[in-house]
């Protein structure tokens, strides 16, 4: 990847091209009047980035977006950052402004969704980062909201999806960010005497499992009830959720 994208000068040049390119069509989408979106949040993910290859574009992207861009990002996101990249910051460091570097947010691997879920709506952030966002859904329509919360170590969460009739589809995502946890789904009908149905049984949902996206079209009316069971673990956990409900047909 080095000799194809940093390999020489005219390489790095272009490189830096593409880059500003990227901020330039952020930009284009910002509105600048009352209430609109004025700011950008910018996310690298440094996963797997040799030495090298970081220390050959940072500081002059650095410097570019300082000099160019001062007030354009709100928050330079970093995730999955390497042991090494706090002594490459230093290095960089004494060049930047105090502004500029109190925008930096530094994450490491692991508590990658924890951190994104600060200034990003899981709706909007990719699965393969702990989110909701599927390519395929954006094509459709905008994403529907969703709702986060967070699994204390040794507790178990239930999230009721209750008003579903019968014949309706309920189509749900849920995905969680940072260690395993068991996970479950069941479907509690109304009427007195009817039997609870597994729609998921308990299982684990491993650290880099992507969000969980099901769907369940019952016979009577009642509610989806997801299990978050988190007593295994002394470690708290975030977790987004977010669910649609298609009408019975006539």
């Amino acid at each position: 990847m080095y000799e194809r994208i940093f390999g020489d000068e005219e390489k790095l040049k272009k490189f830096l091209r593409w880059r500003v390119q990227v901020l330039e069509k952020g930009i284009n989408l910002l509105d600048f009047k009352p209430g609109g979106v004025n700011s950008i949040i910018q996310v690298t993910d440094l996963k797997d980035m040799p030495k090298r290859e970081l220390r050959s574009a940072s500081k002059q992207i650095l410097s570019l977006f300082q000099d160019n861009y001062p007030e354009m990002v709100a928050r330079k996101i970093f995730i999955n950052v390497p042991w090494y990249f706090s002594m490459l910051y230093s290095v960089f460091s004494p060049f930047l402004t105090h502004r500029t570097k109190s925008k930096f947010v530094i994450s490491k691997e692991g508590n990658v969704a924890e951190t994104l879920y600060k200034f990003i709506r899981p709706e909007n952030i990719p699965v393969q980062y702990g989110g909701l966002s599927r390519p395929i859904d954006l094509q459709n329509a905008p994403p529907n909201p969703a709702s986060e919360l967070t699994v204390k170590g040794g507790e178990k969460v239930s999230i009721q999806i209750e008003g579903i009739e019968a014949g309706a589809t309920i189509t749900w995502d849920i995905v969680v960010g940072g260690w395993d946890l068991e996970y479950s789904a069941e479907f509690v009908p109304n009427a007195v005497g009817s039997y609870c149905i597994a729609v998921e049984k308990a299982g684990k949902i491993a650290p880099s499992e992507e969000a969980i996206r099901n769907s369940f079209t019952p016979r009577e009316a009642g509610k989806m009830v997801l299990s978050l069971d988190n007593t295994a673990s002394r470690r708290k956990k975030v977790a987004a959720y977010g669910y649609f409900v298609r009408k019975p047909t006539v």
